[in-house]
């Protein structure tokens, strides 16, 4: 049976329902190894003691915390659980908010909430008055030794549960370094008026589907190419195209115009196509 990611409850008012986090995404990466240039063998990293210069096996690796310099204490995994036994078995849903007034900047990693066995009466009431209610649960939930707040939500008839960053963790841009150089500029009435209508031109229905990771496809075709052409051999070396990048310019019409020409043509290829 896969193992839980989180399992405990959720608290409700008096309300305990019993829960497990399943996860929501699935990341599609390429994982590359590193090799040795000269024989293509791998790079293997080893956990060493500092002192002997030995390794280490992996049962035999602690947590510790440096409280000062060469100088630690040992930390045990219901040293962790100790801490706080409620809050690392309960998601503690402190209030209820509108989702539109959470900041995107706030959201990090979405979770399926499931409710166990024999819990599933208080997980679909609770789903079922947030959806009627039009509100968003904020709470708290501790995950691997770290409390993080927490949003929960419906999605059709479930809940998900969002990790959201802490205000202390998220950046005002004032505090963005690059932002305090930059100088005001000026743009006419008629850029600002061709730009908004470059965007309502470009304004489509939110469709999922339709975005695809091309930089996946074309790096899957250049592995698939080396494959085939043995195993280590390098077939070509790529040159990389110009860019070209619009800095500097101080009259952003002409491409505002030649932005809105291509948006129509490809709008007219696309009728086109589907007629």
């Amino acid at each position: 049976m896969r193992a839980s990611i989180w399992k405990g409850a959720l608290s409700f008012g008096l309300l305990n329902i019993p829960v497990r986090l399943a996860k929501a995404e699935e990341e599609k990466n390429l994982h590359f190894c590193m090799l040795d240039g000269k024989d293509l063998a791998p790079i293997k990293y080893k956990k060493i003691n500092a002192l002997t210069g030995k390794e280490v096996p992996y049962e035999r690796i602690v947590k510790g915390h440096e409280y000062k310099k060469d100088e630690y204490v040992v930390m045990t995994d219901d040293d962790f659980k100790s801490a706080n036994v409620e809050a690392t078995r309960t998601i503690d849903i402190e209030n209820f908010v509108d989702l539109a007034e959470v900041d995107p900047m706030y959201l990090e990693k979405p979770y399926y909430l499931v409710p166990e066995k024999n819990a599933e009466k208080g997980y679909f009431l609770l789903c079922e008055a947030m959806k009627r209610s039009k509100k968003v649960a904020i709470a708290k939930i501790v995950m691997t030794t770290k409390q993080h707040l927490a949003m929960i939500m419906t999605r059709g008839d479930y809940l998900v549960l969002e990790i959201l960053r802490f205000a202390h963790e998220v950046l005002d841009s004032d505090e963005v370094d690059y932002f305090n150089s930059l100088k005001k500029v000026k743009f006419s009435s008629k850029e600002l008026n061709m730009a908004m209508q470059l965007i309502e031109d470009m304004t489509e229905k939110w469709n999922p589907d339709q975005y695809q990771d091309t930089y996946y496809d074309d790096l899957k075709k250049i592995i698939d190419k080396k494959v085939k052409g043995g195993k280590g051999k390098v077939i070509e070396e790529h040159k990389l195209p110009e860019i070209s990048r619009a800095t500097n310019v101080l009259d952003l019409m002409p491409l505002l115009k030649a932005s809105l020409g291509k948006k129509k043509k490809v709008t007219h290829k696309a009728v086109a196509k589907r007629a």
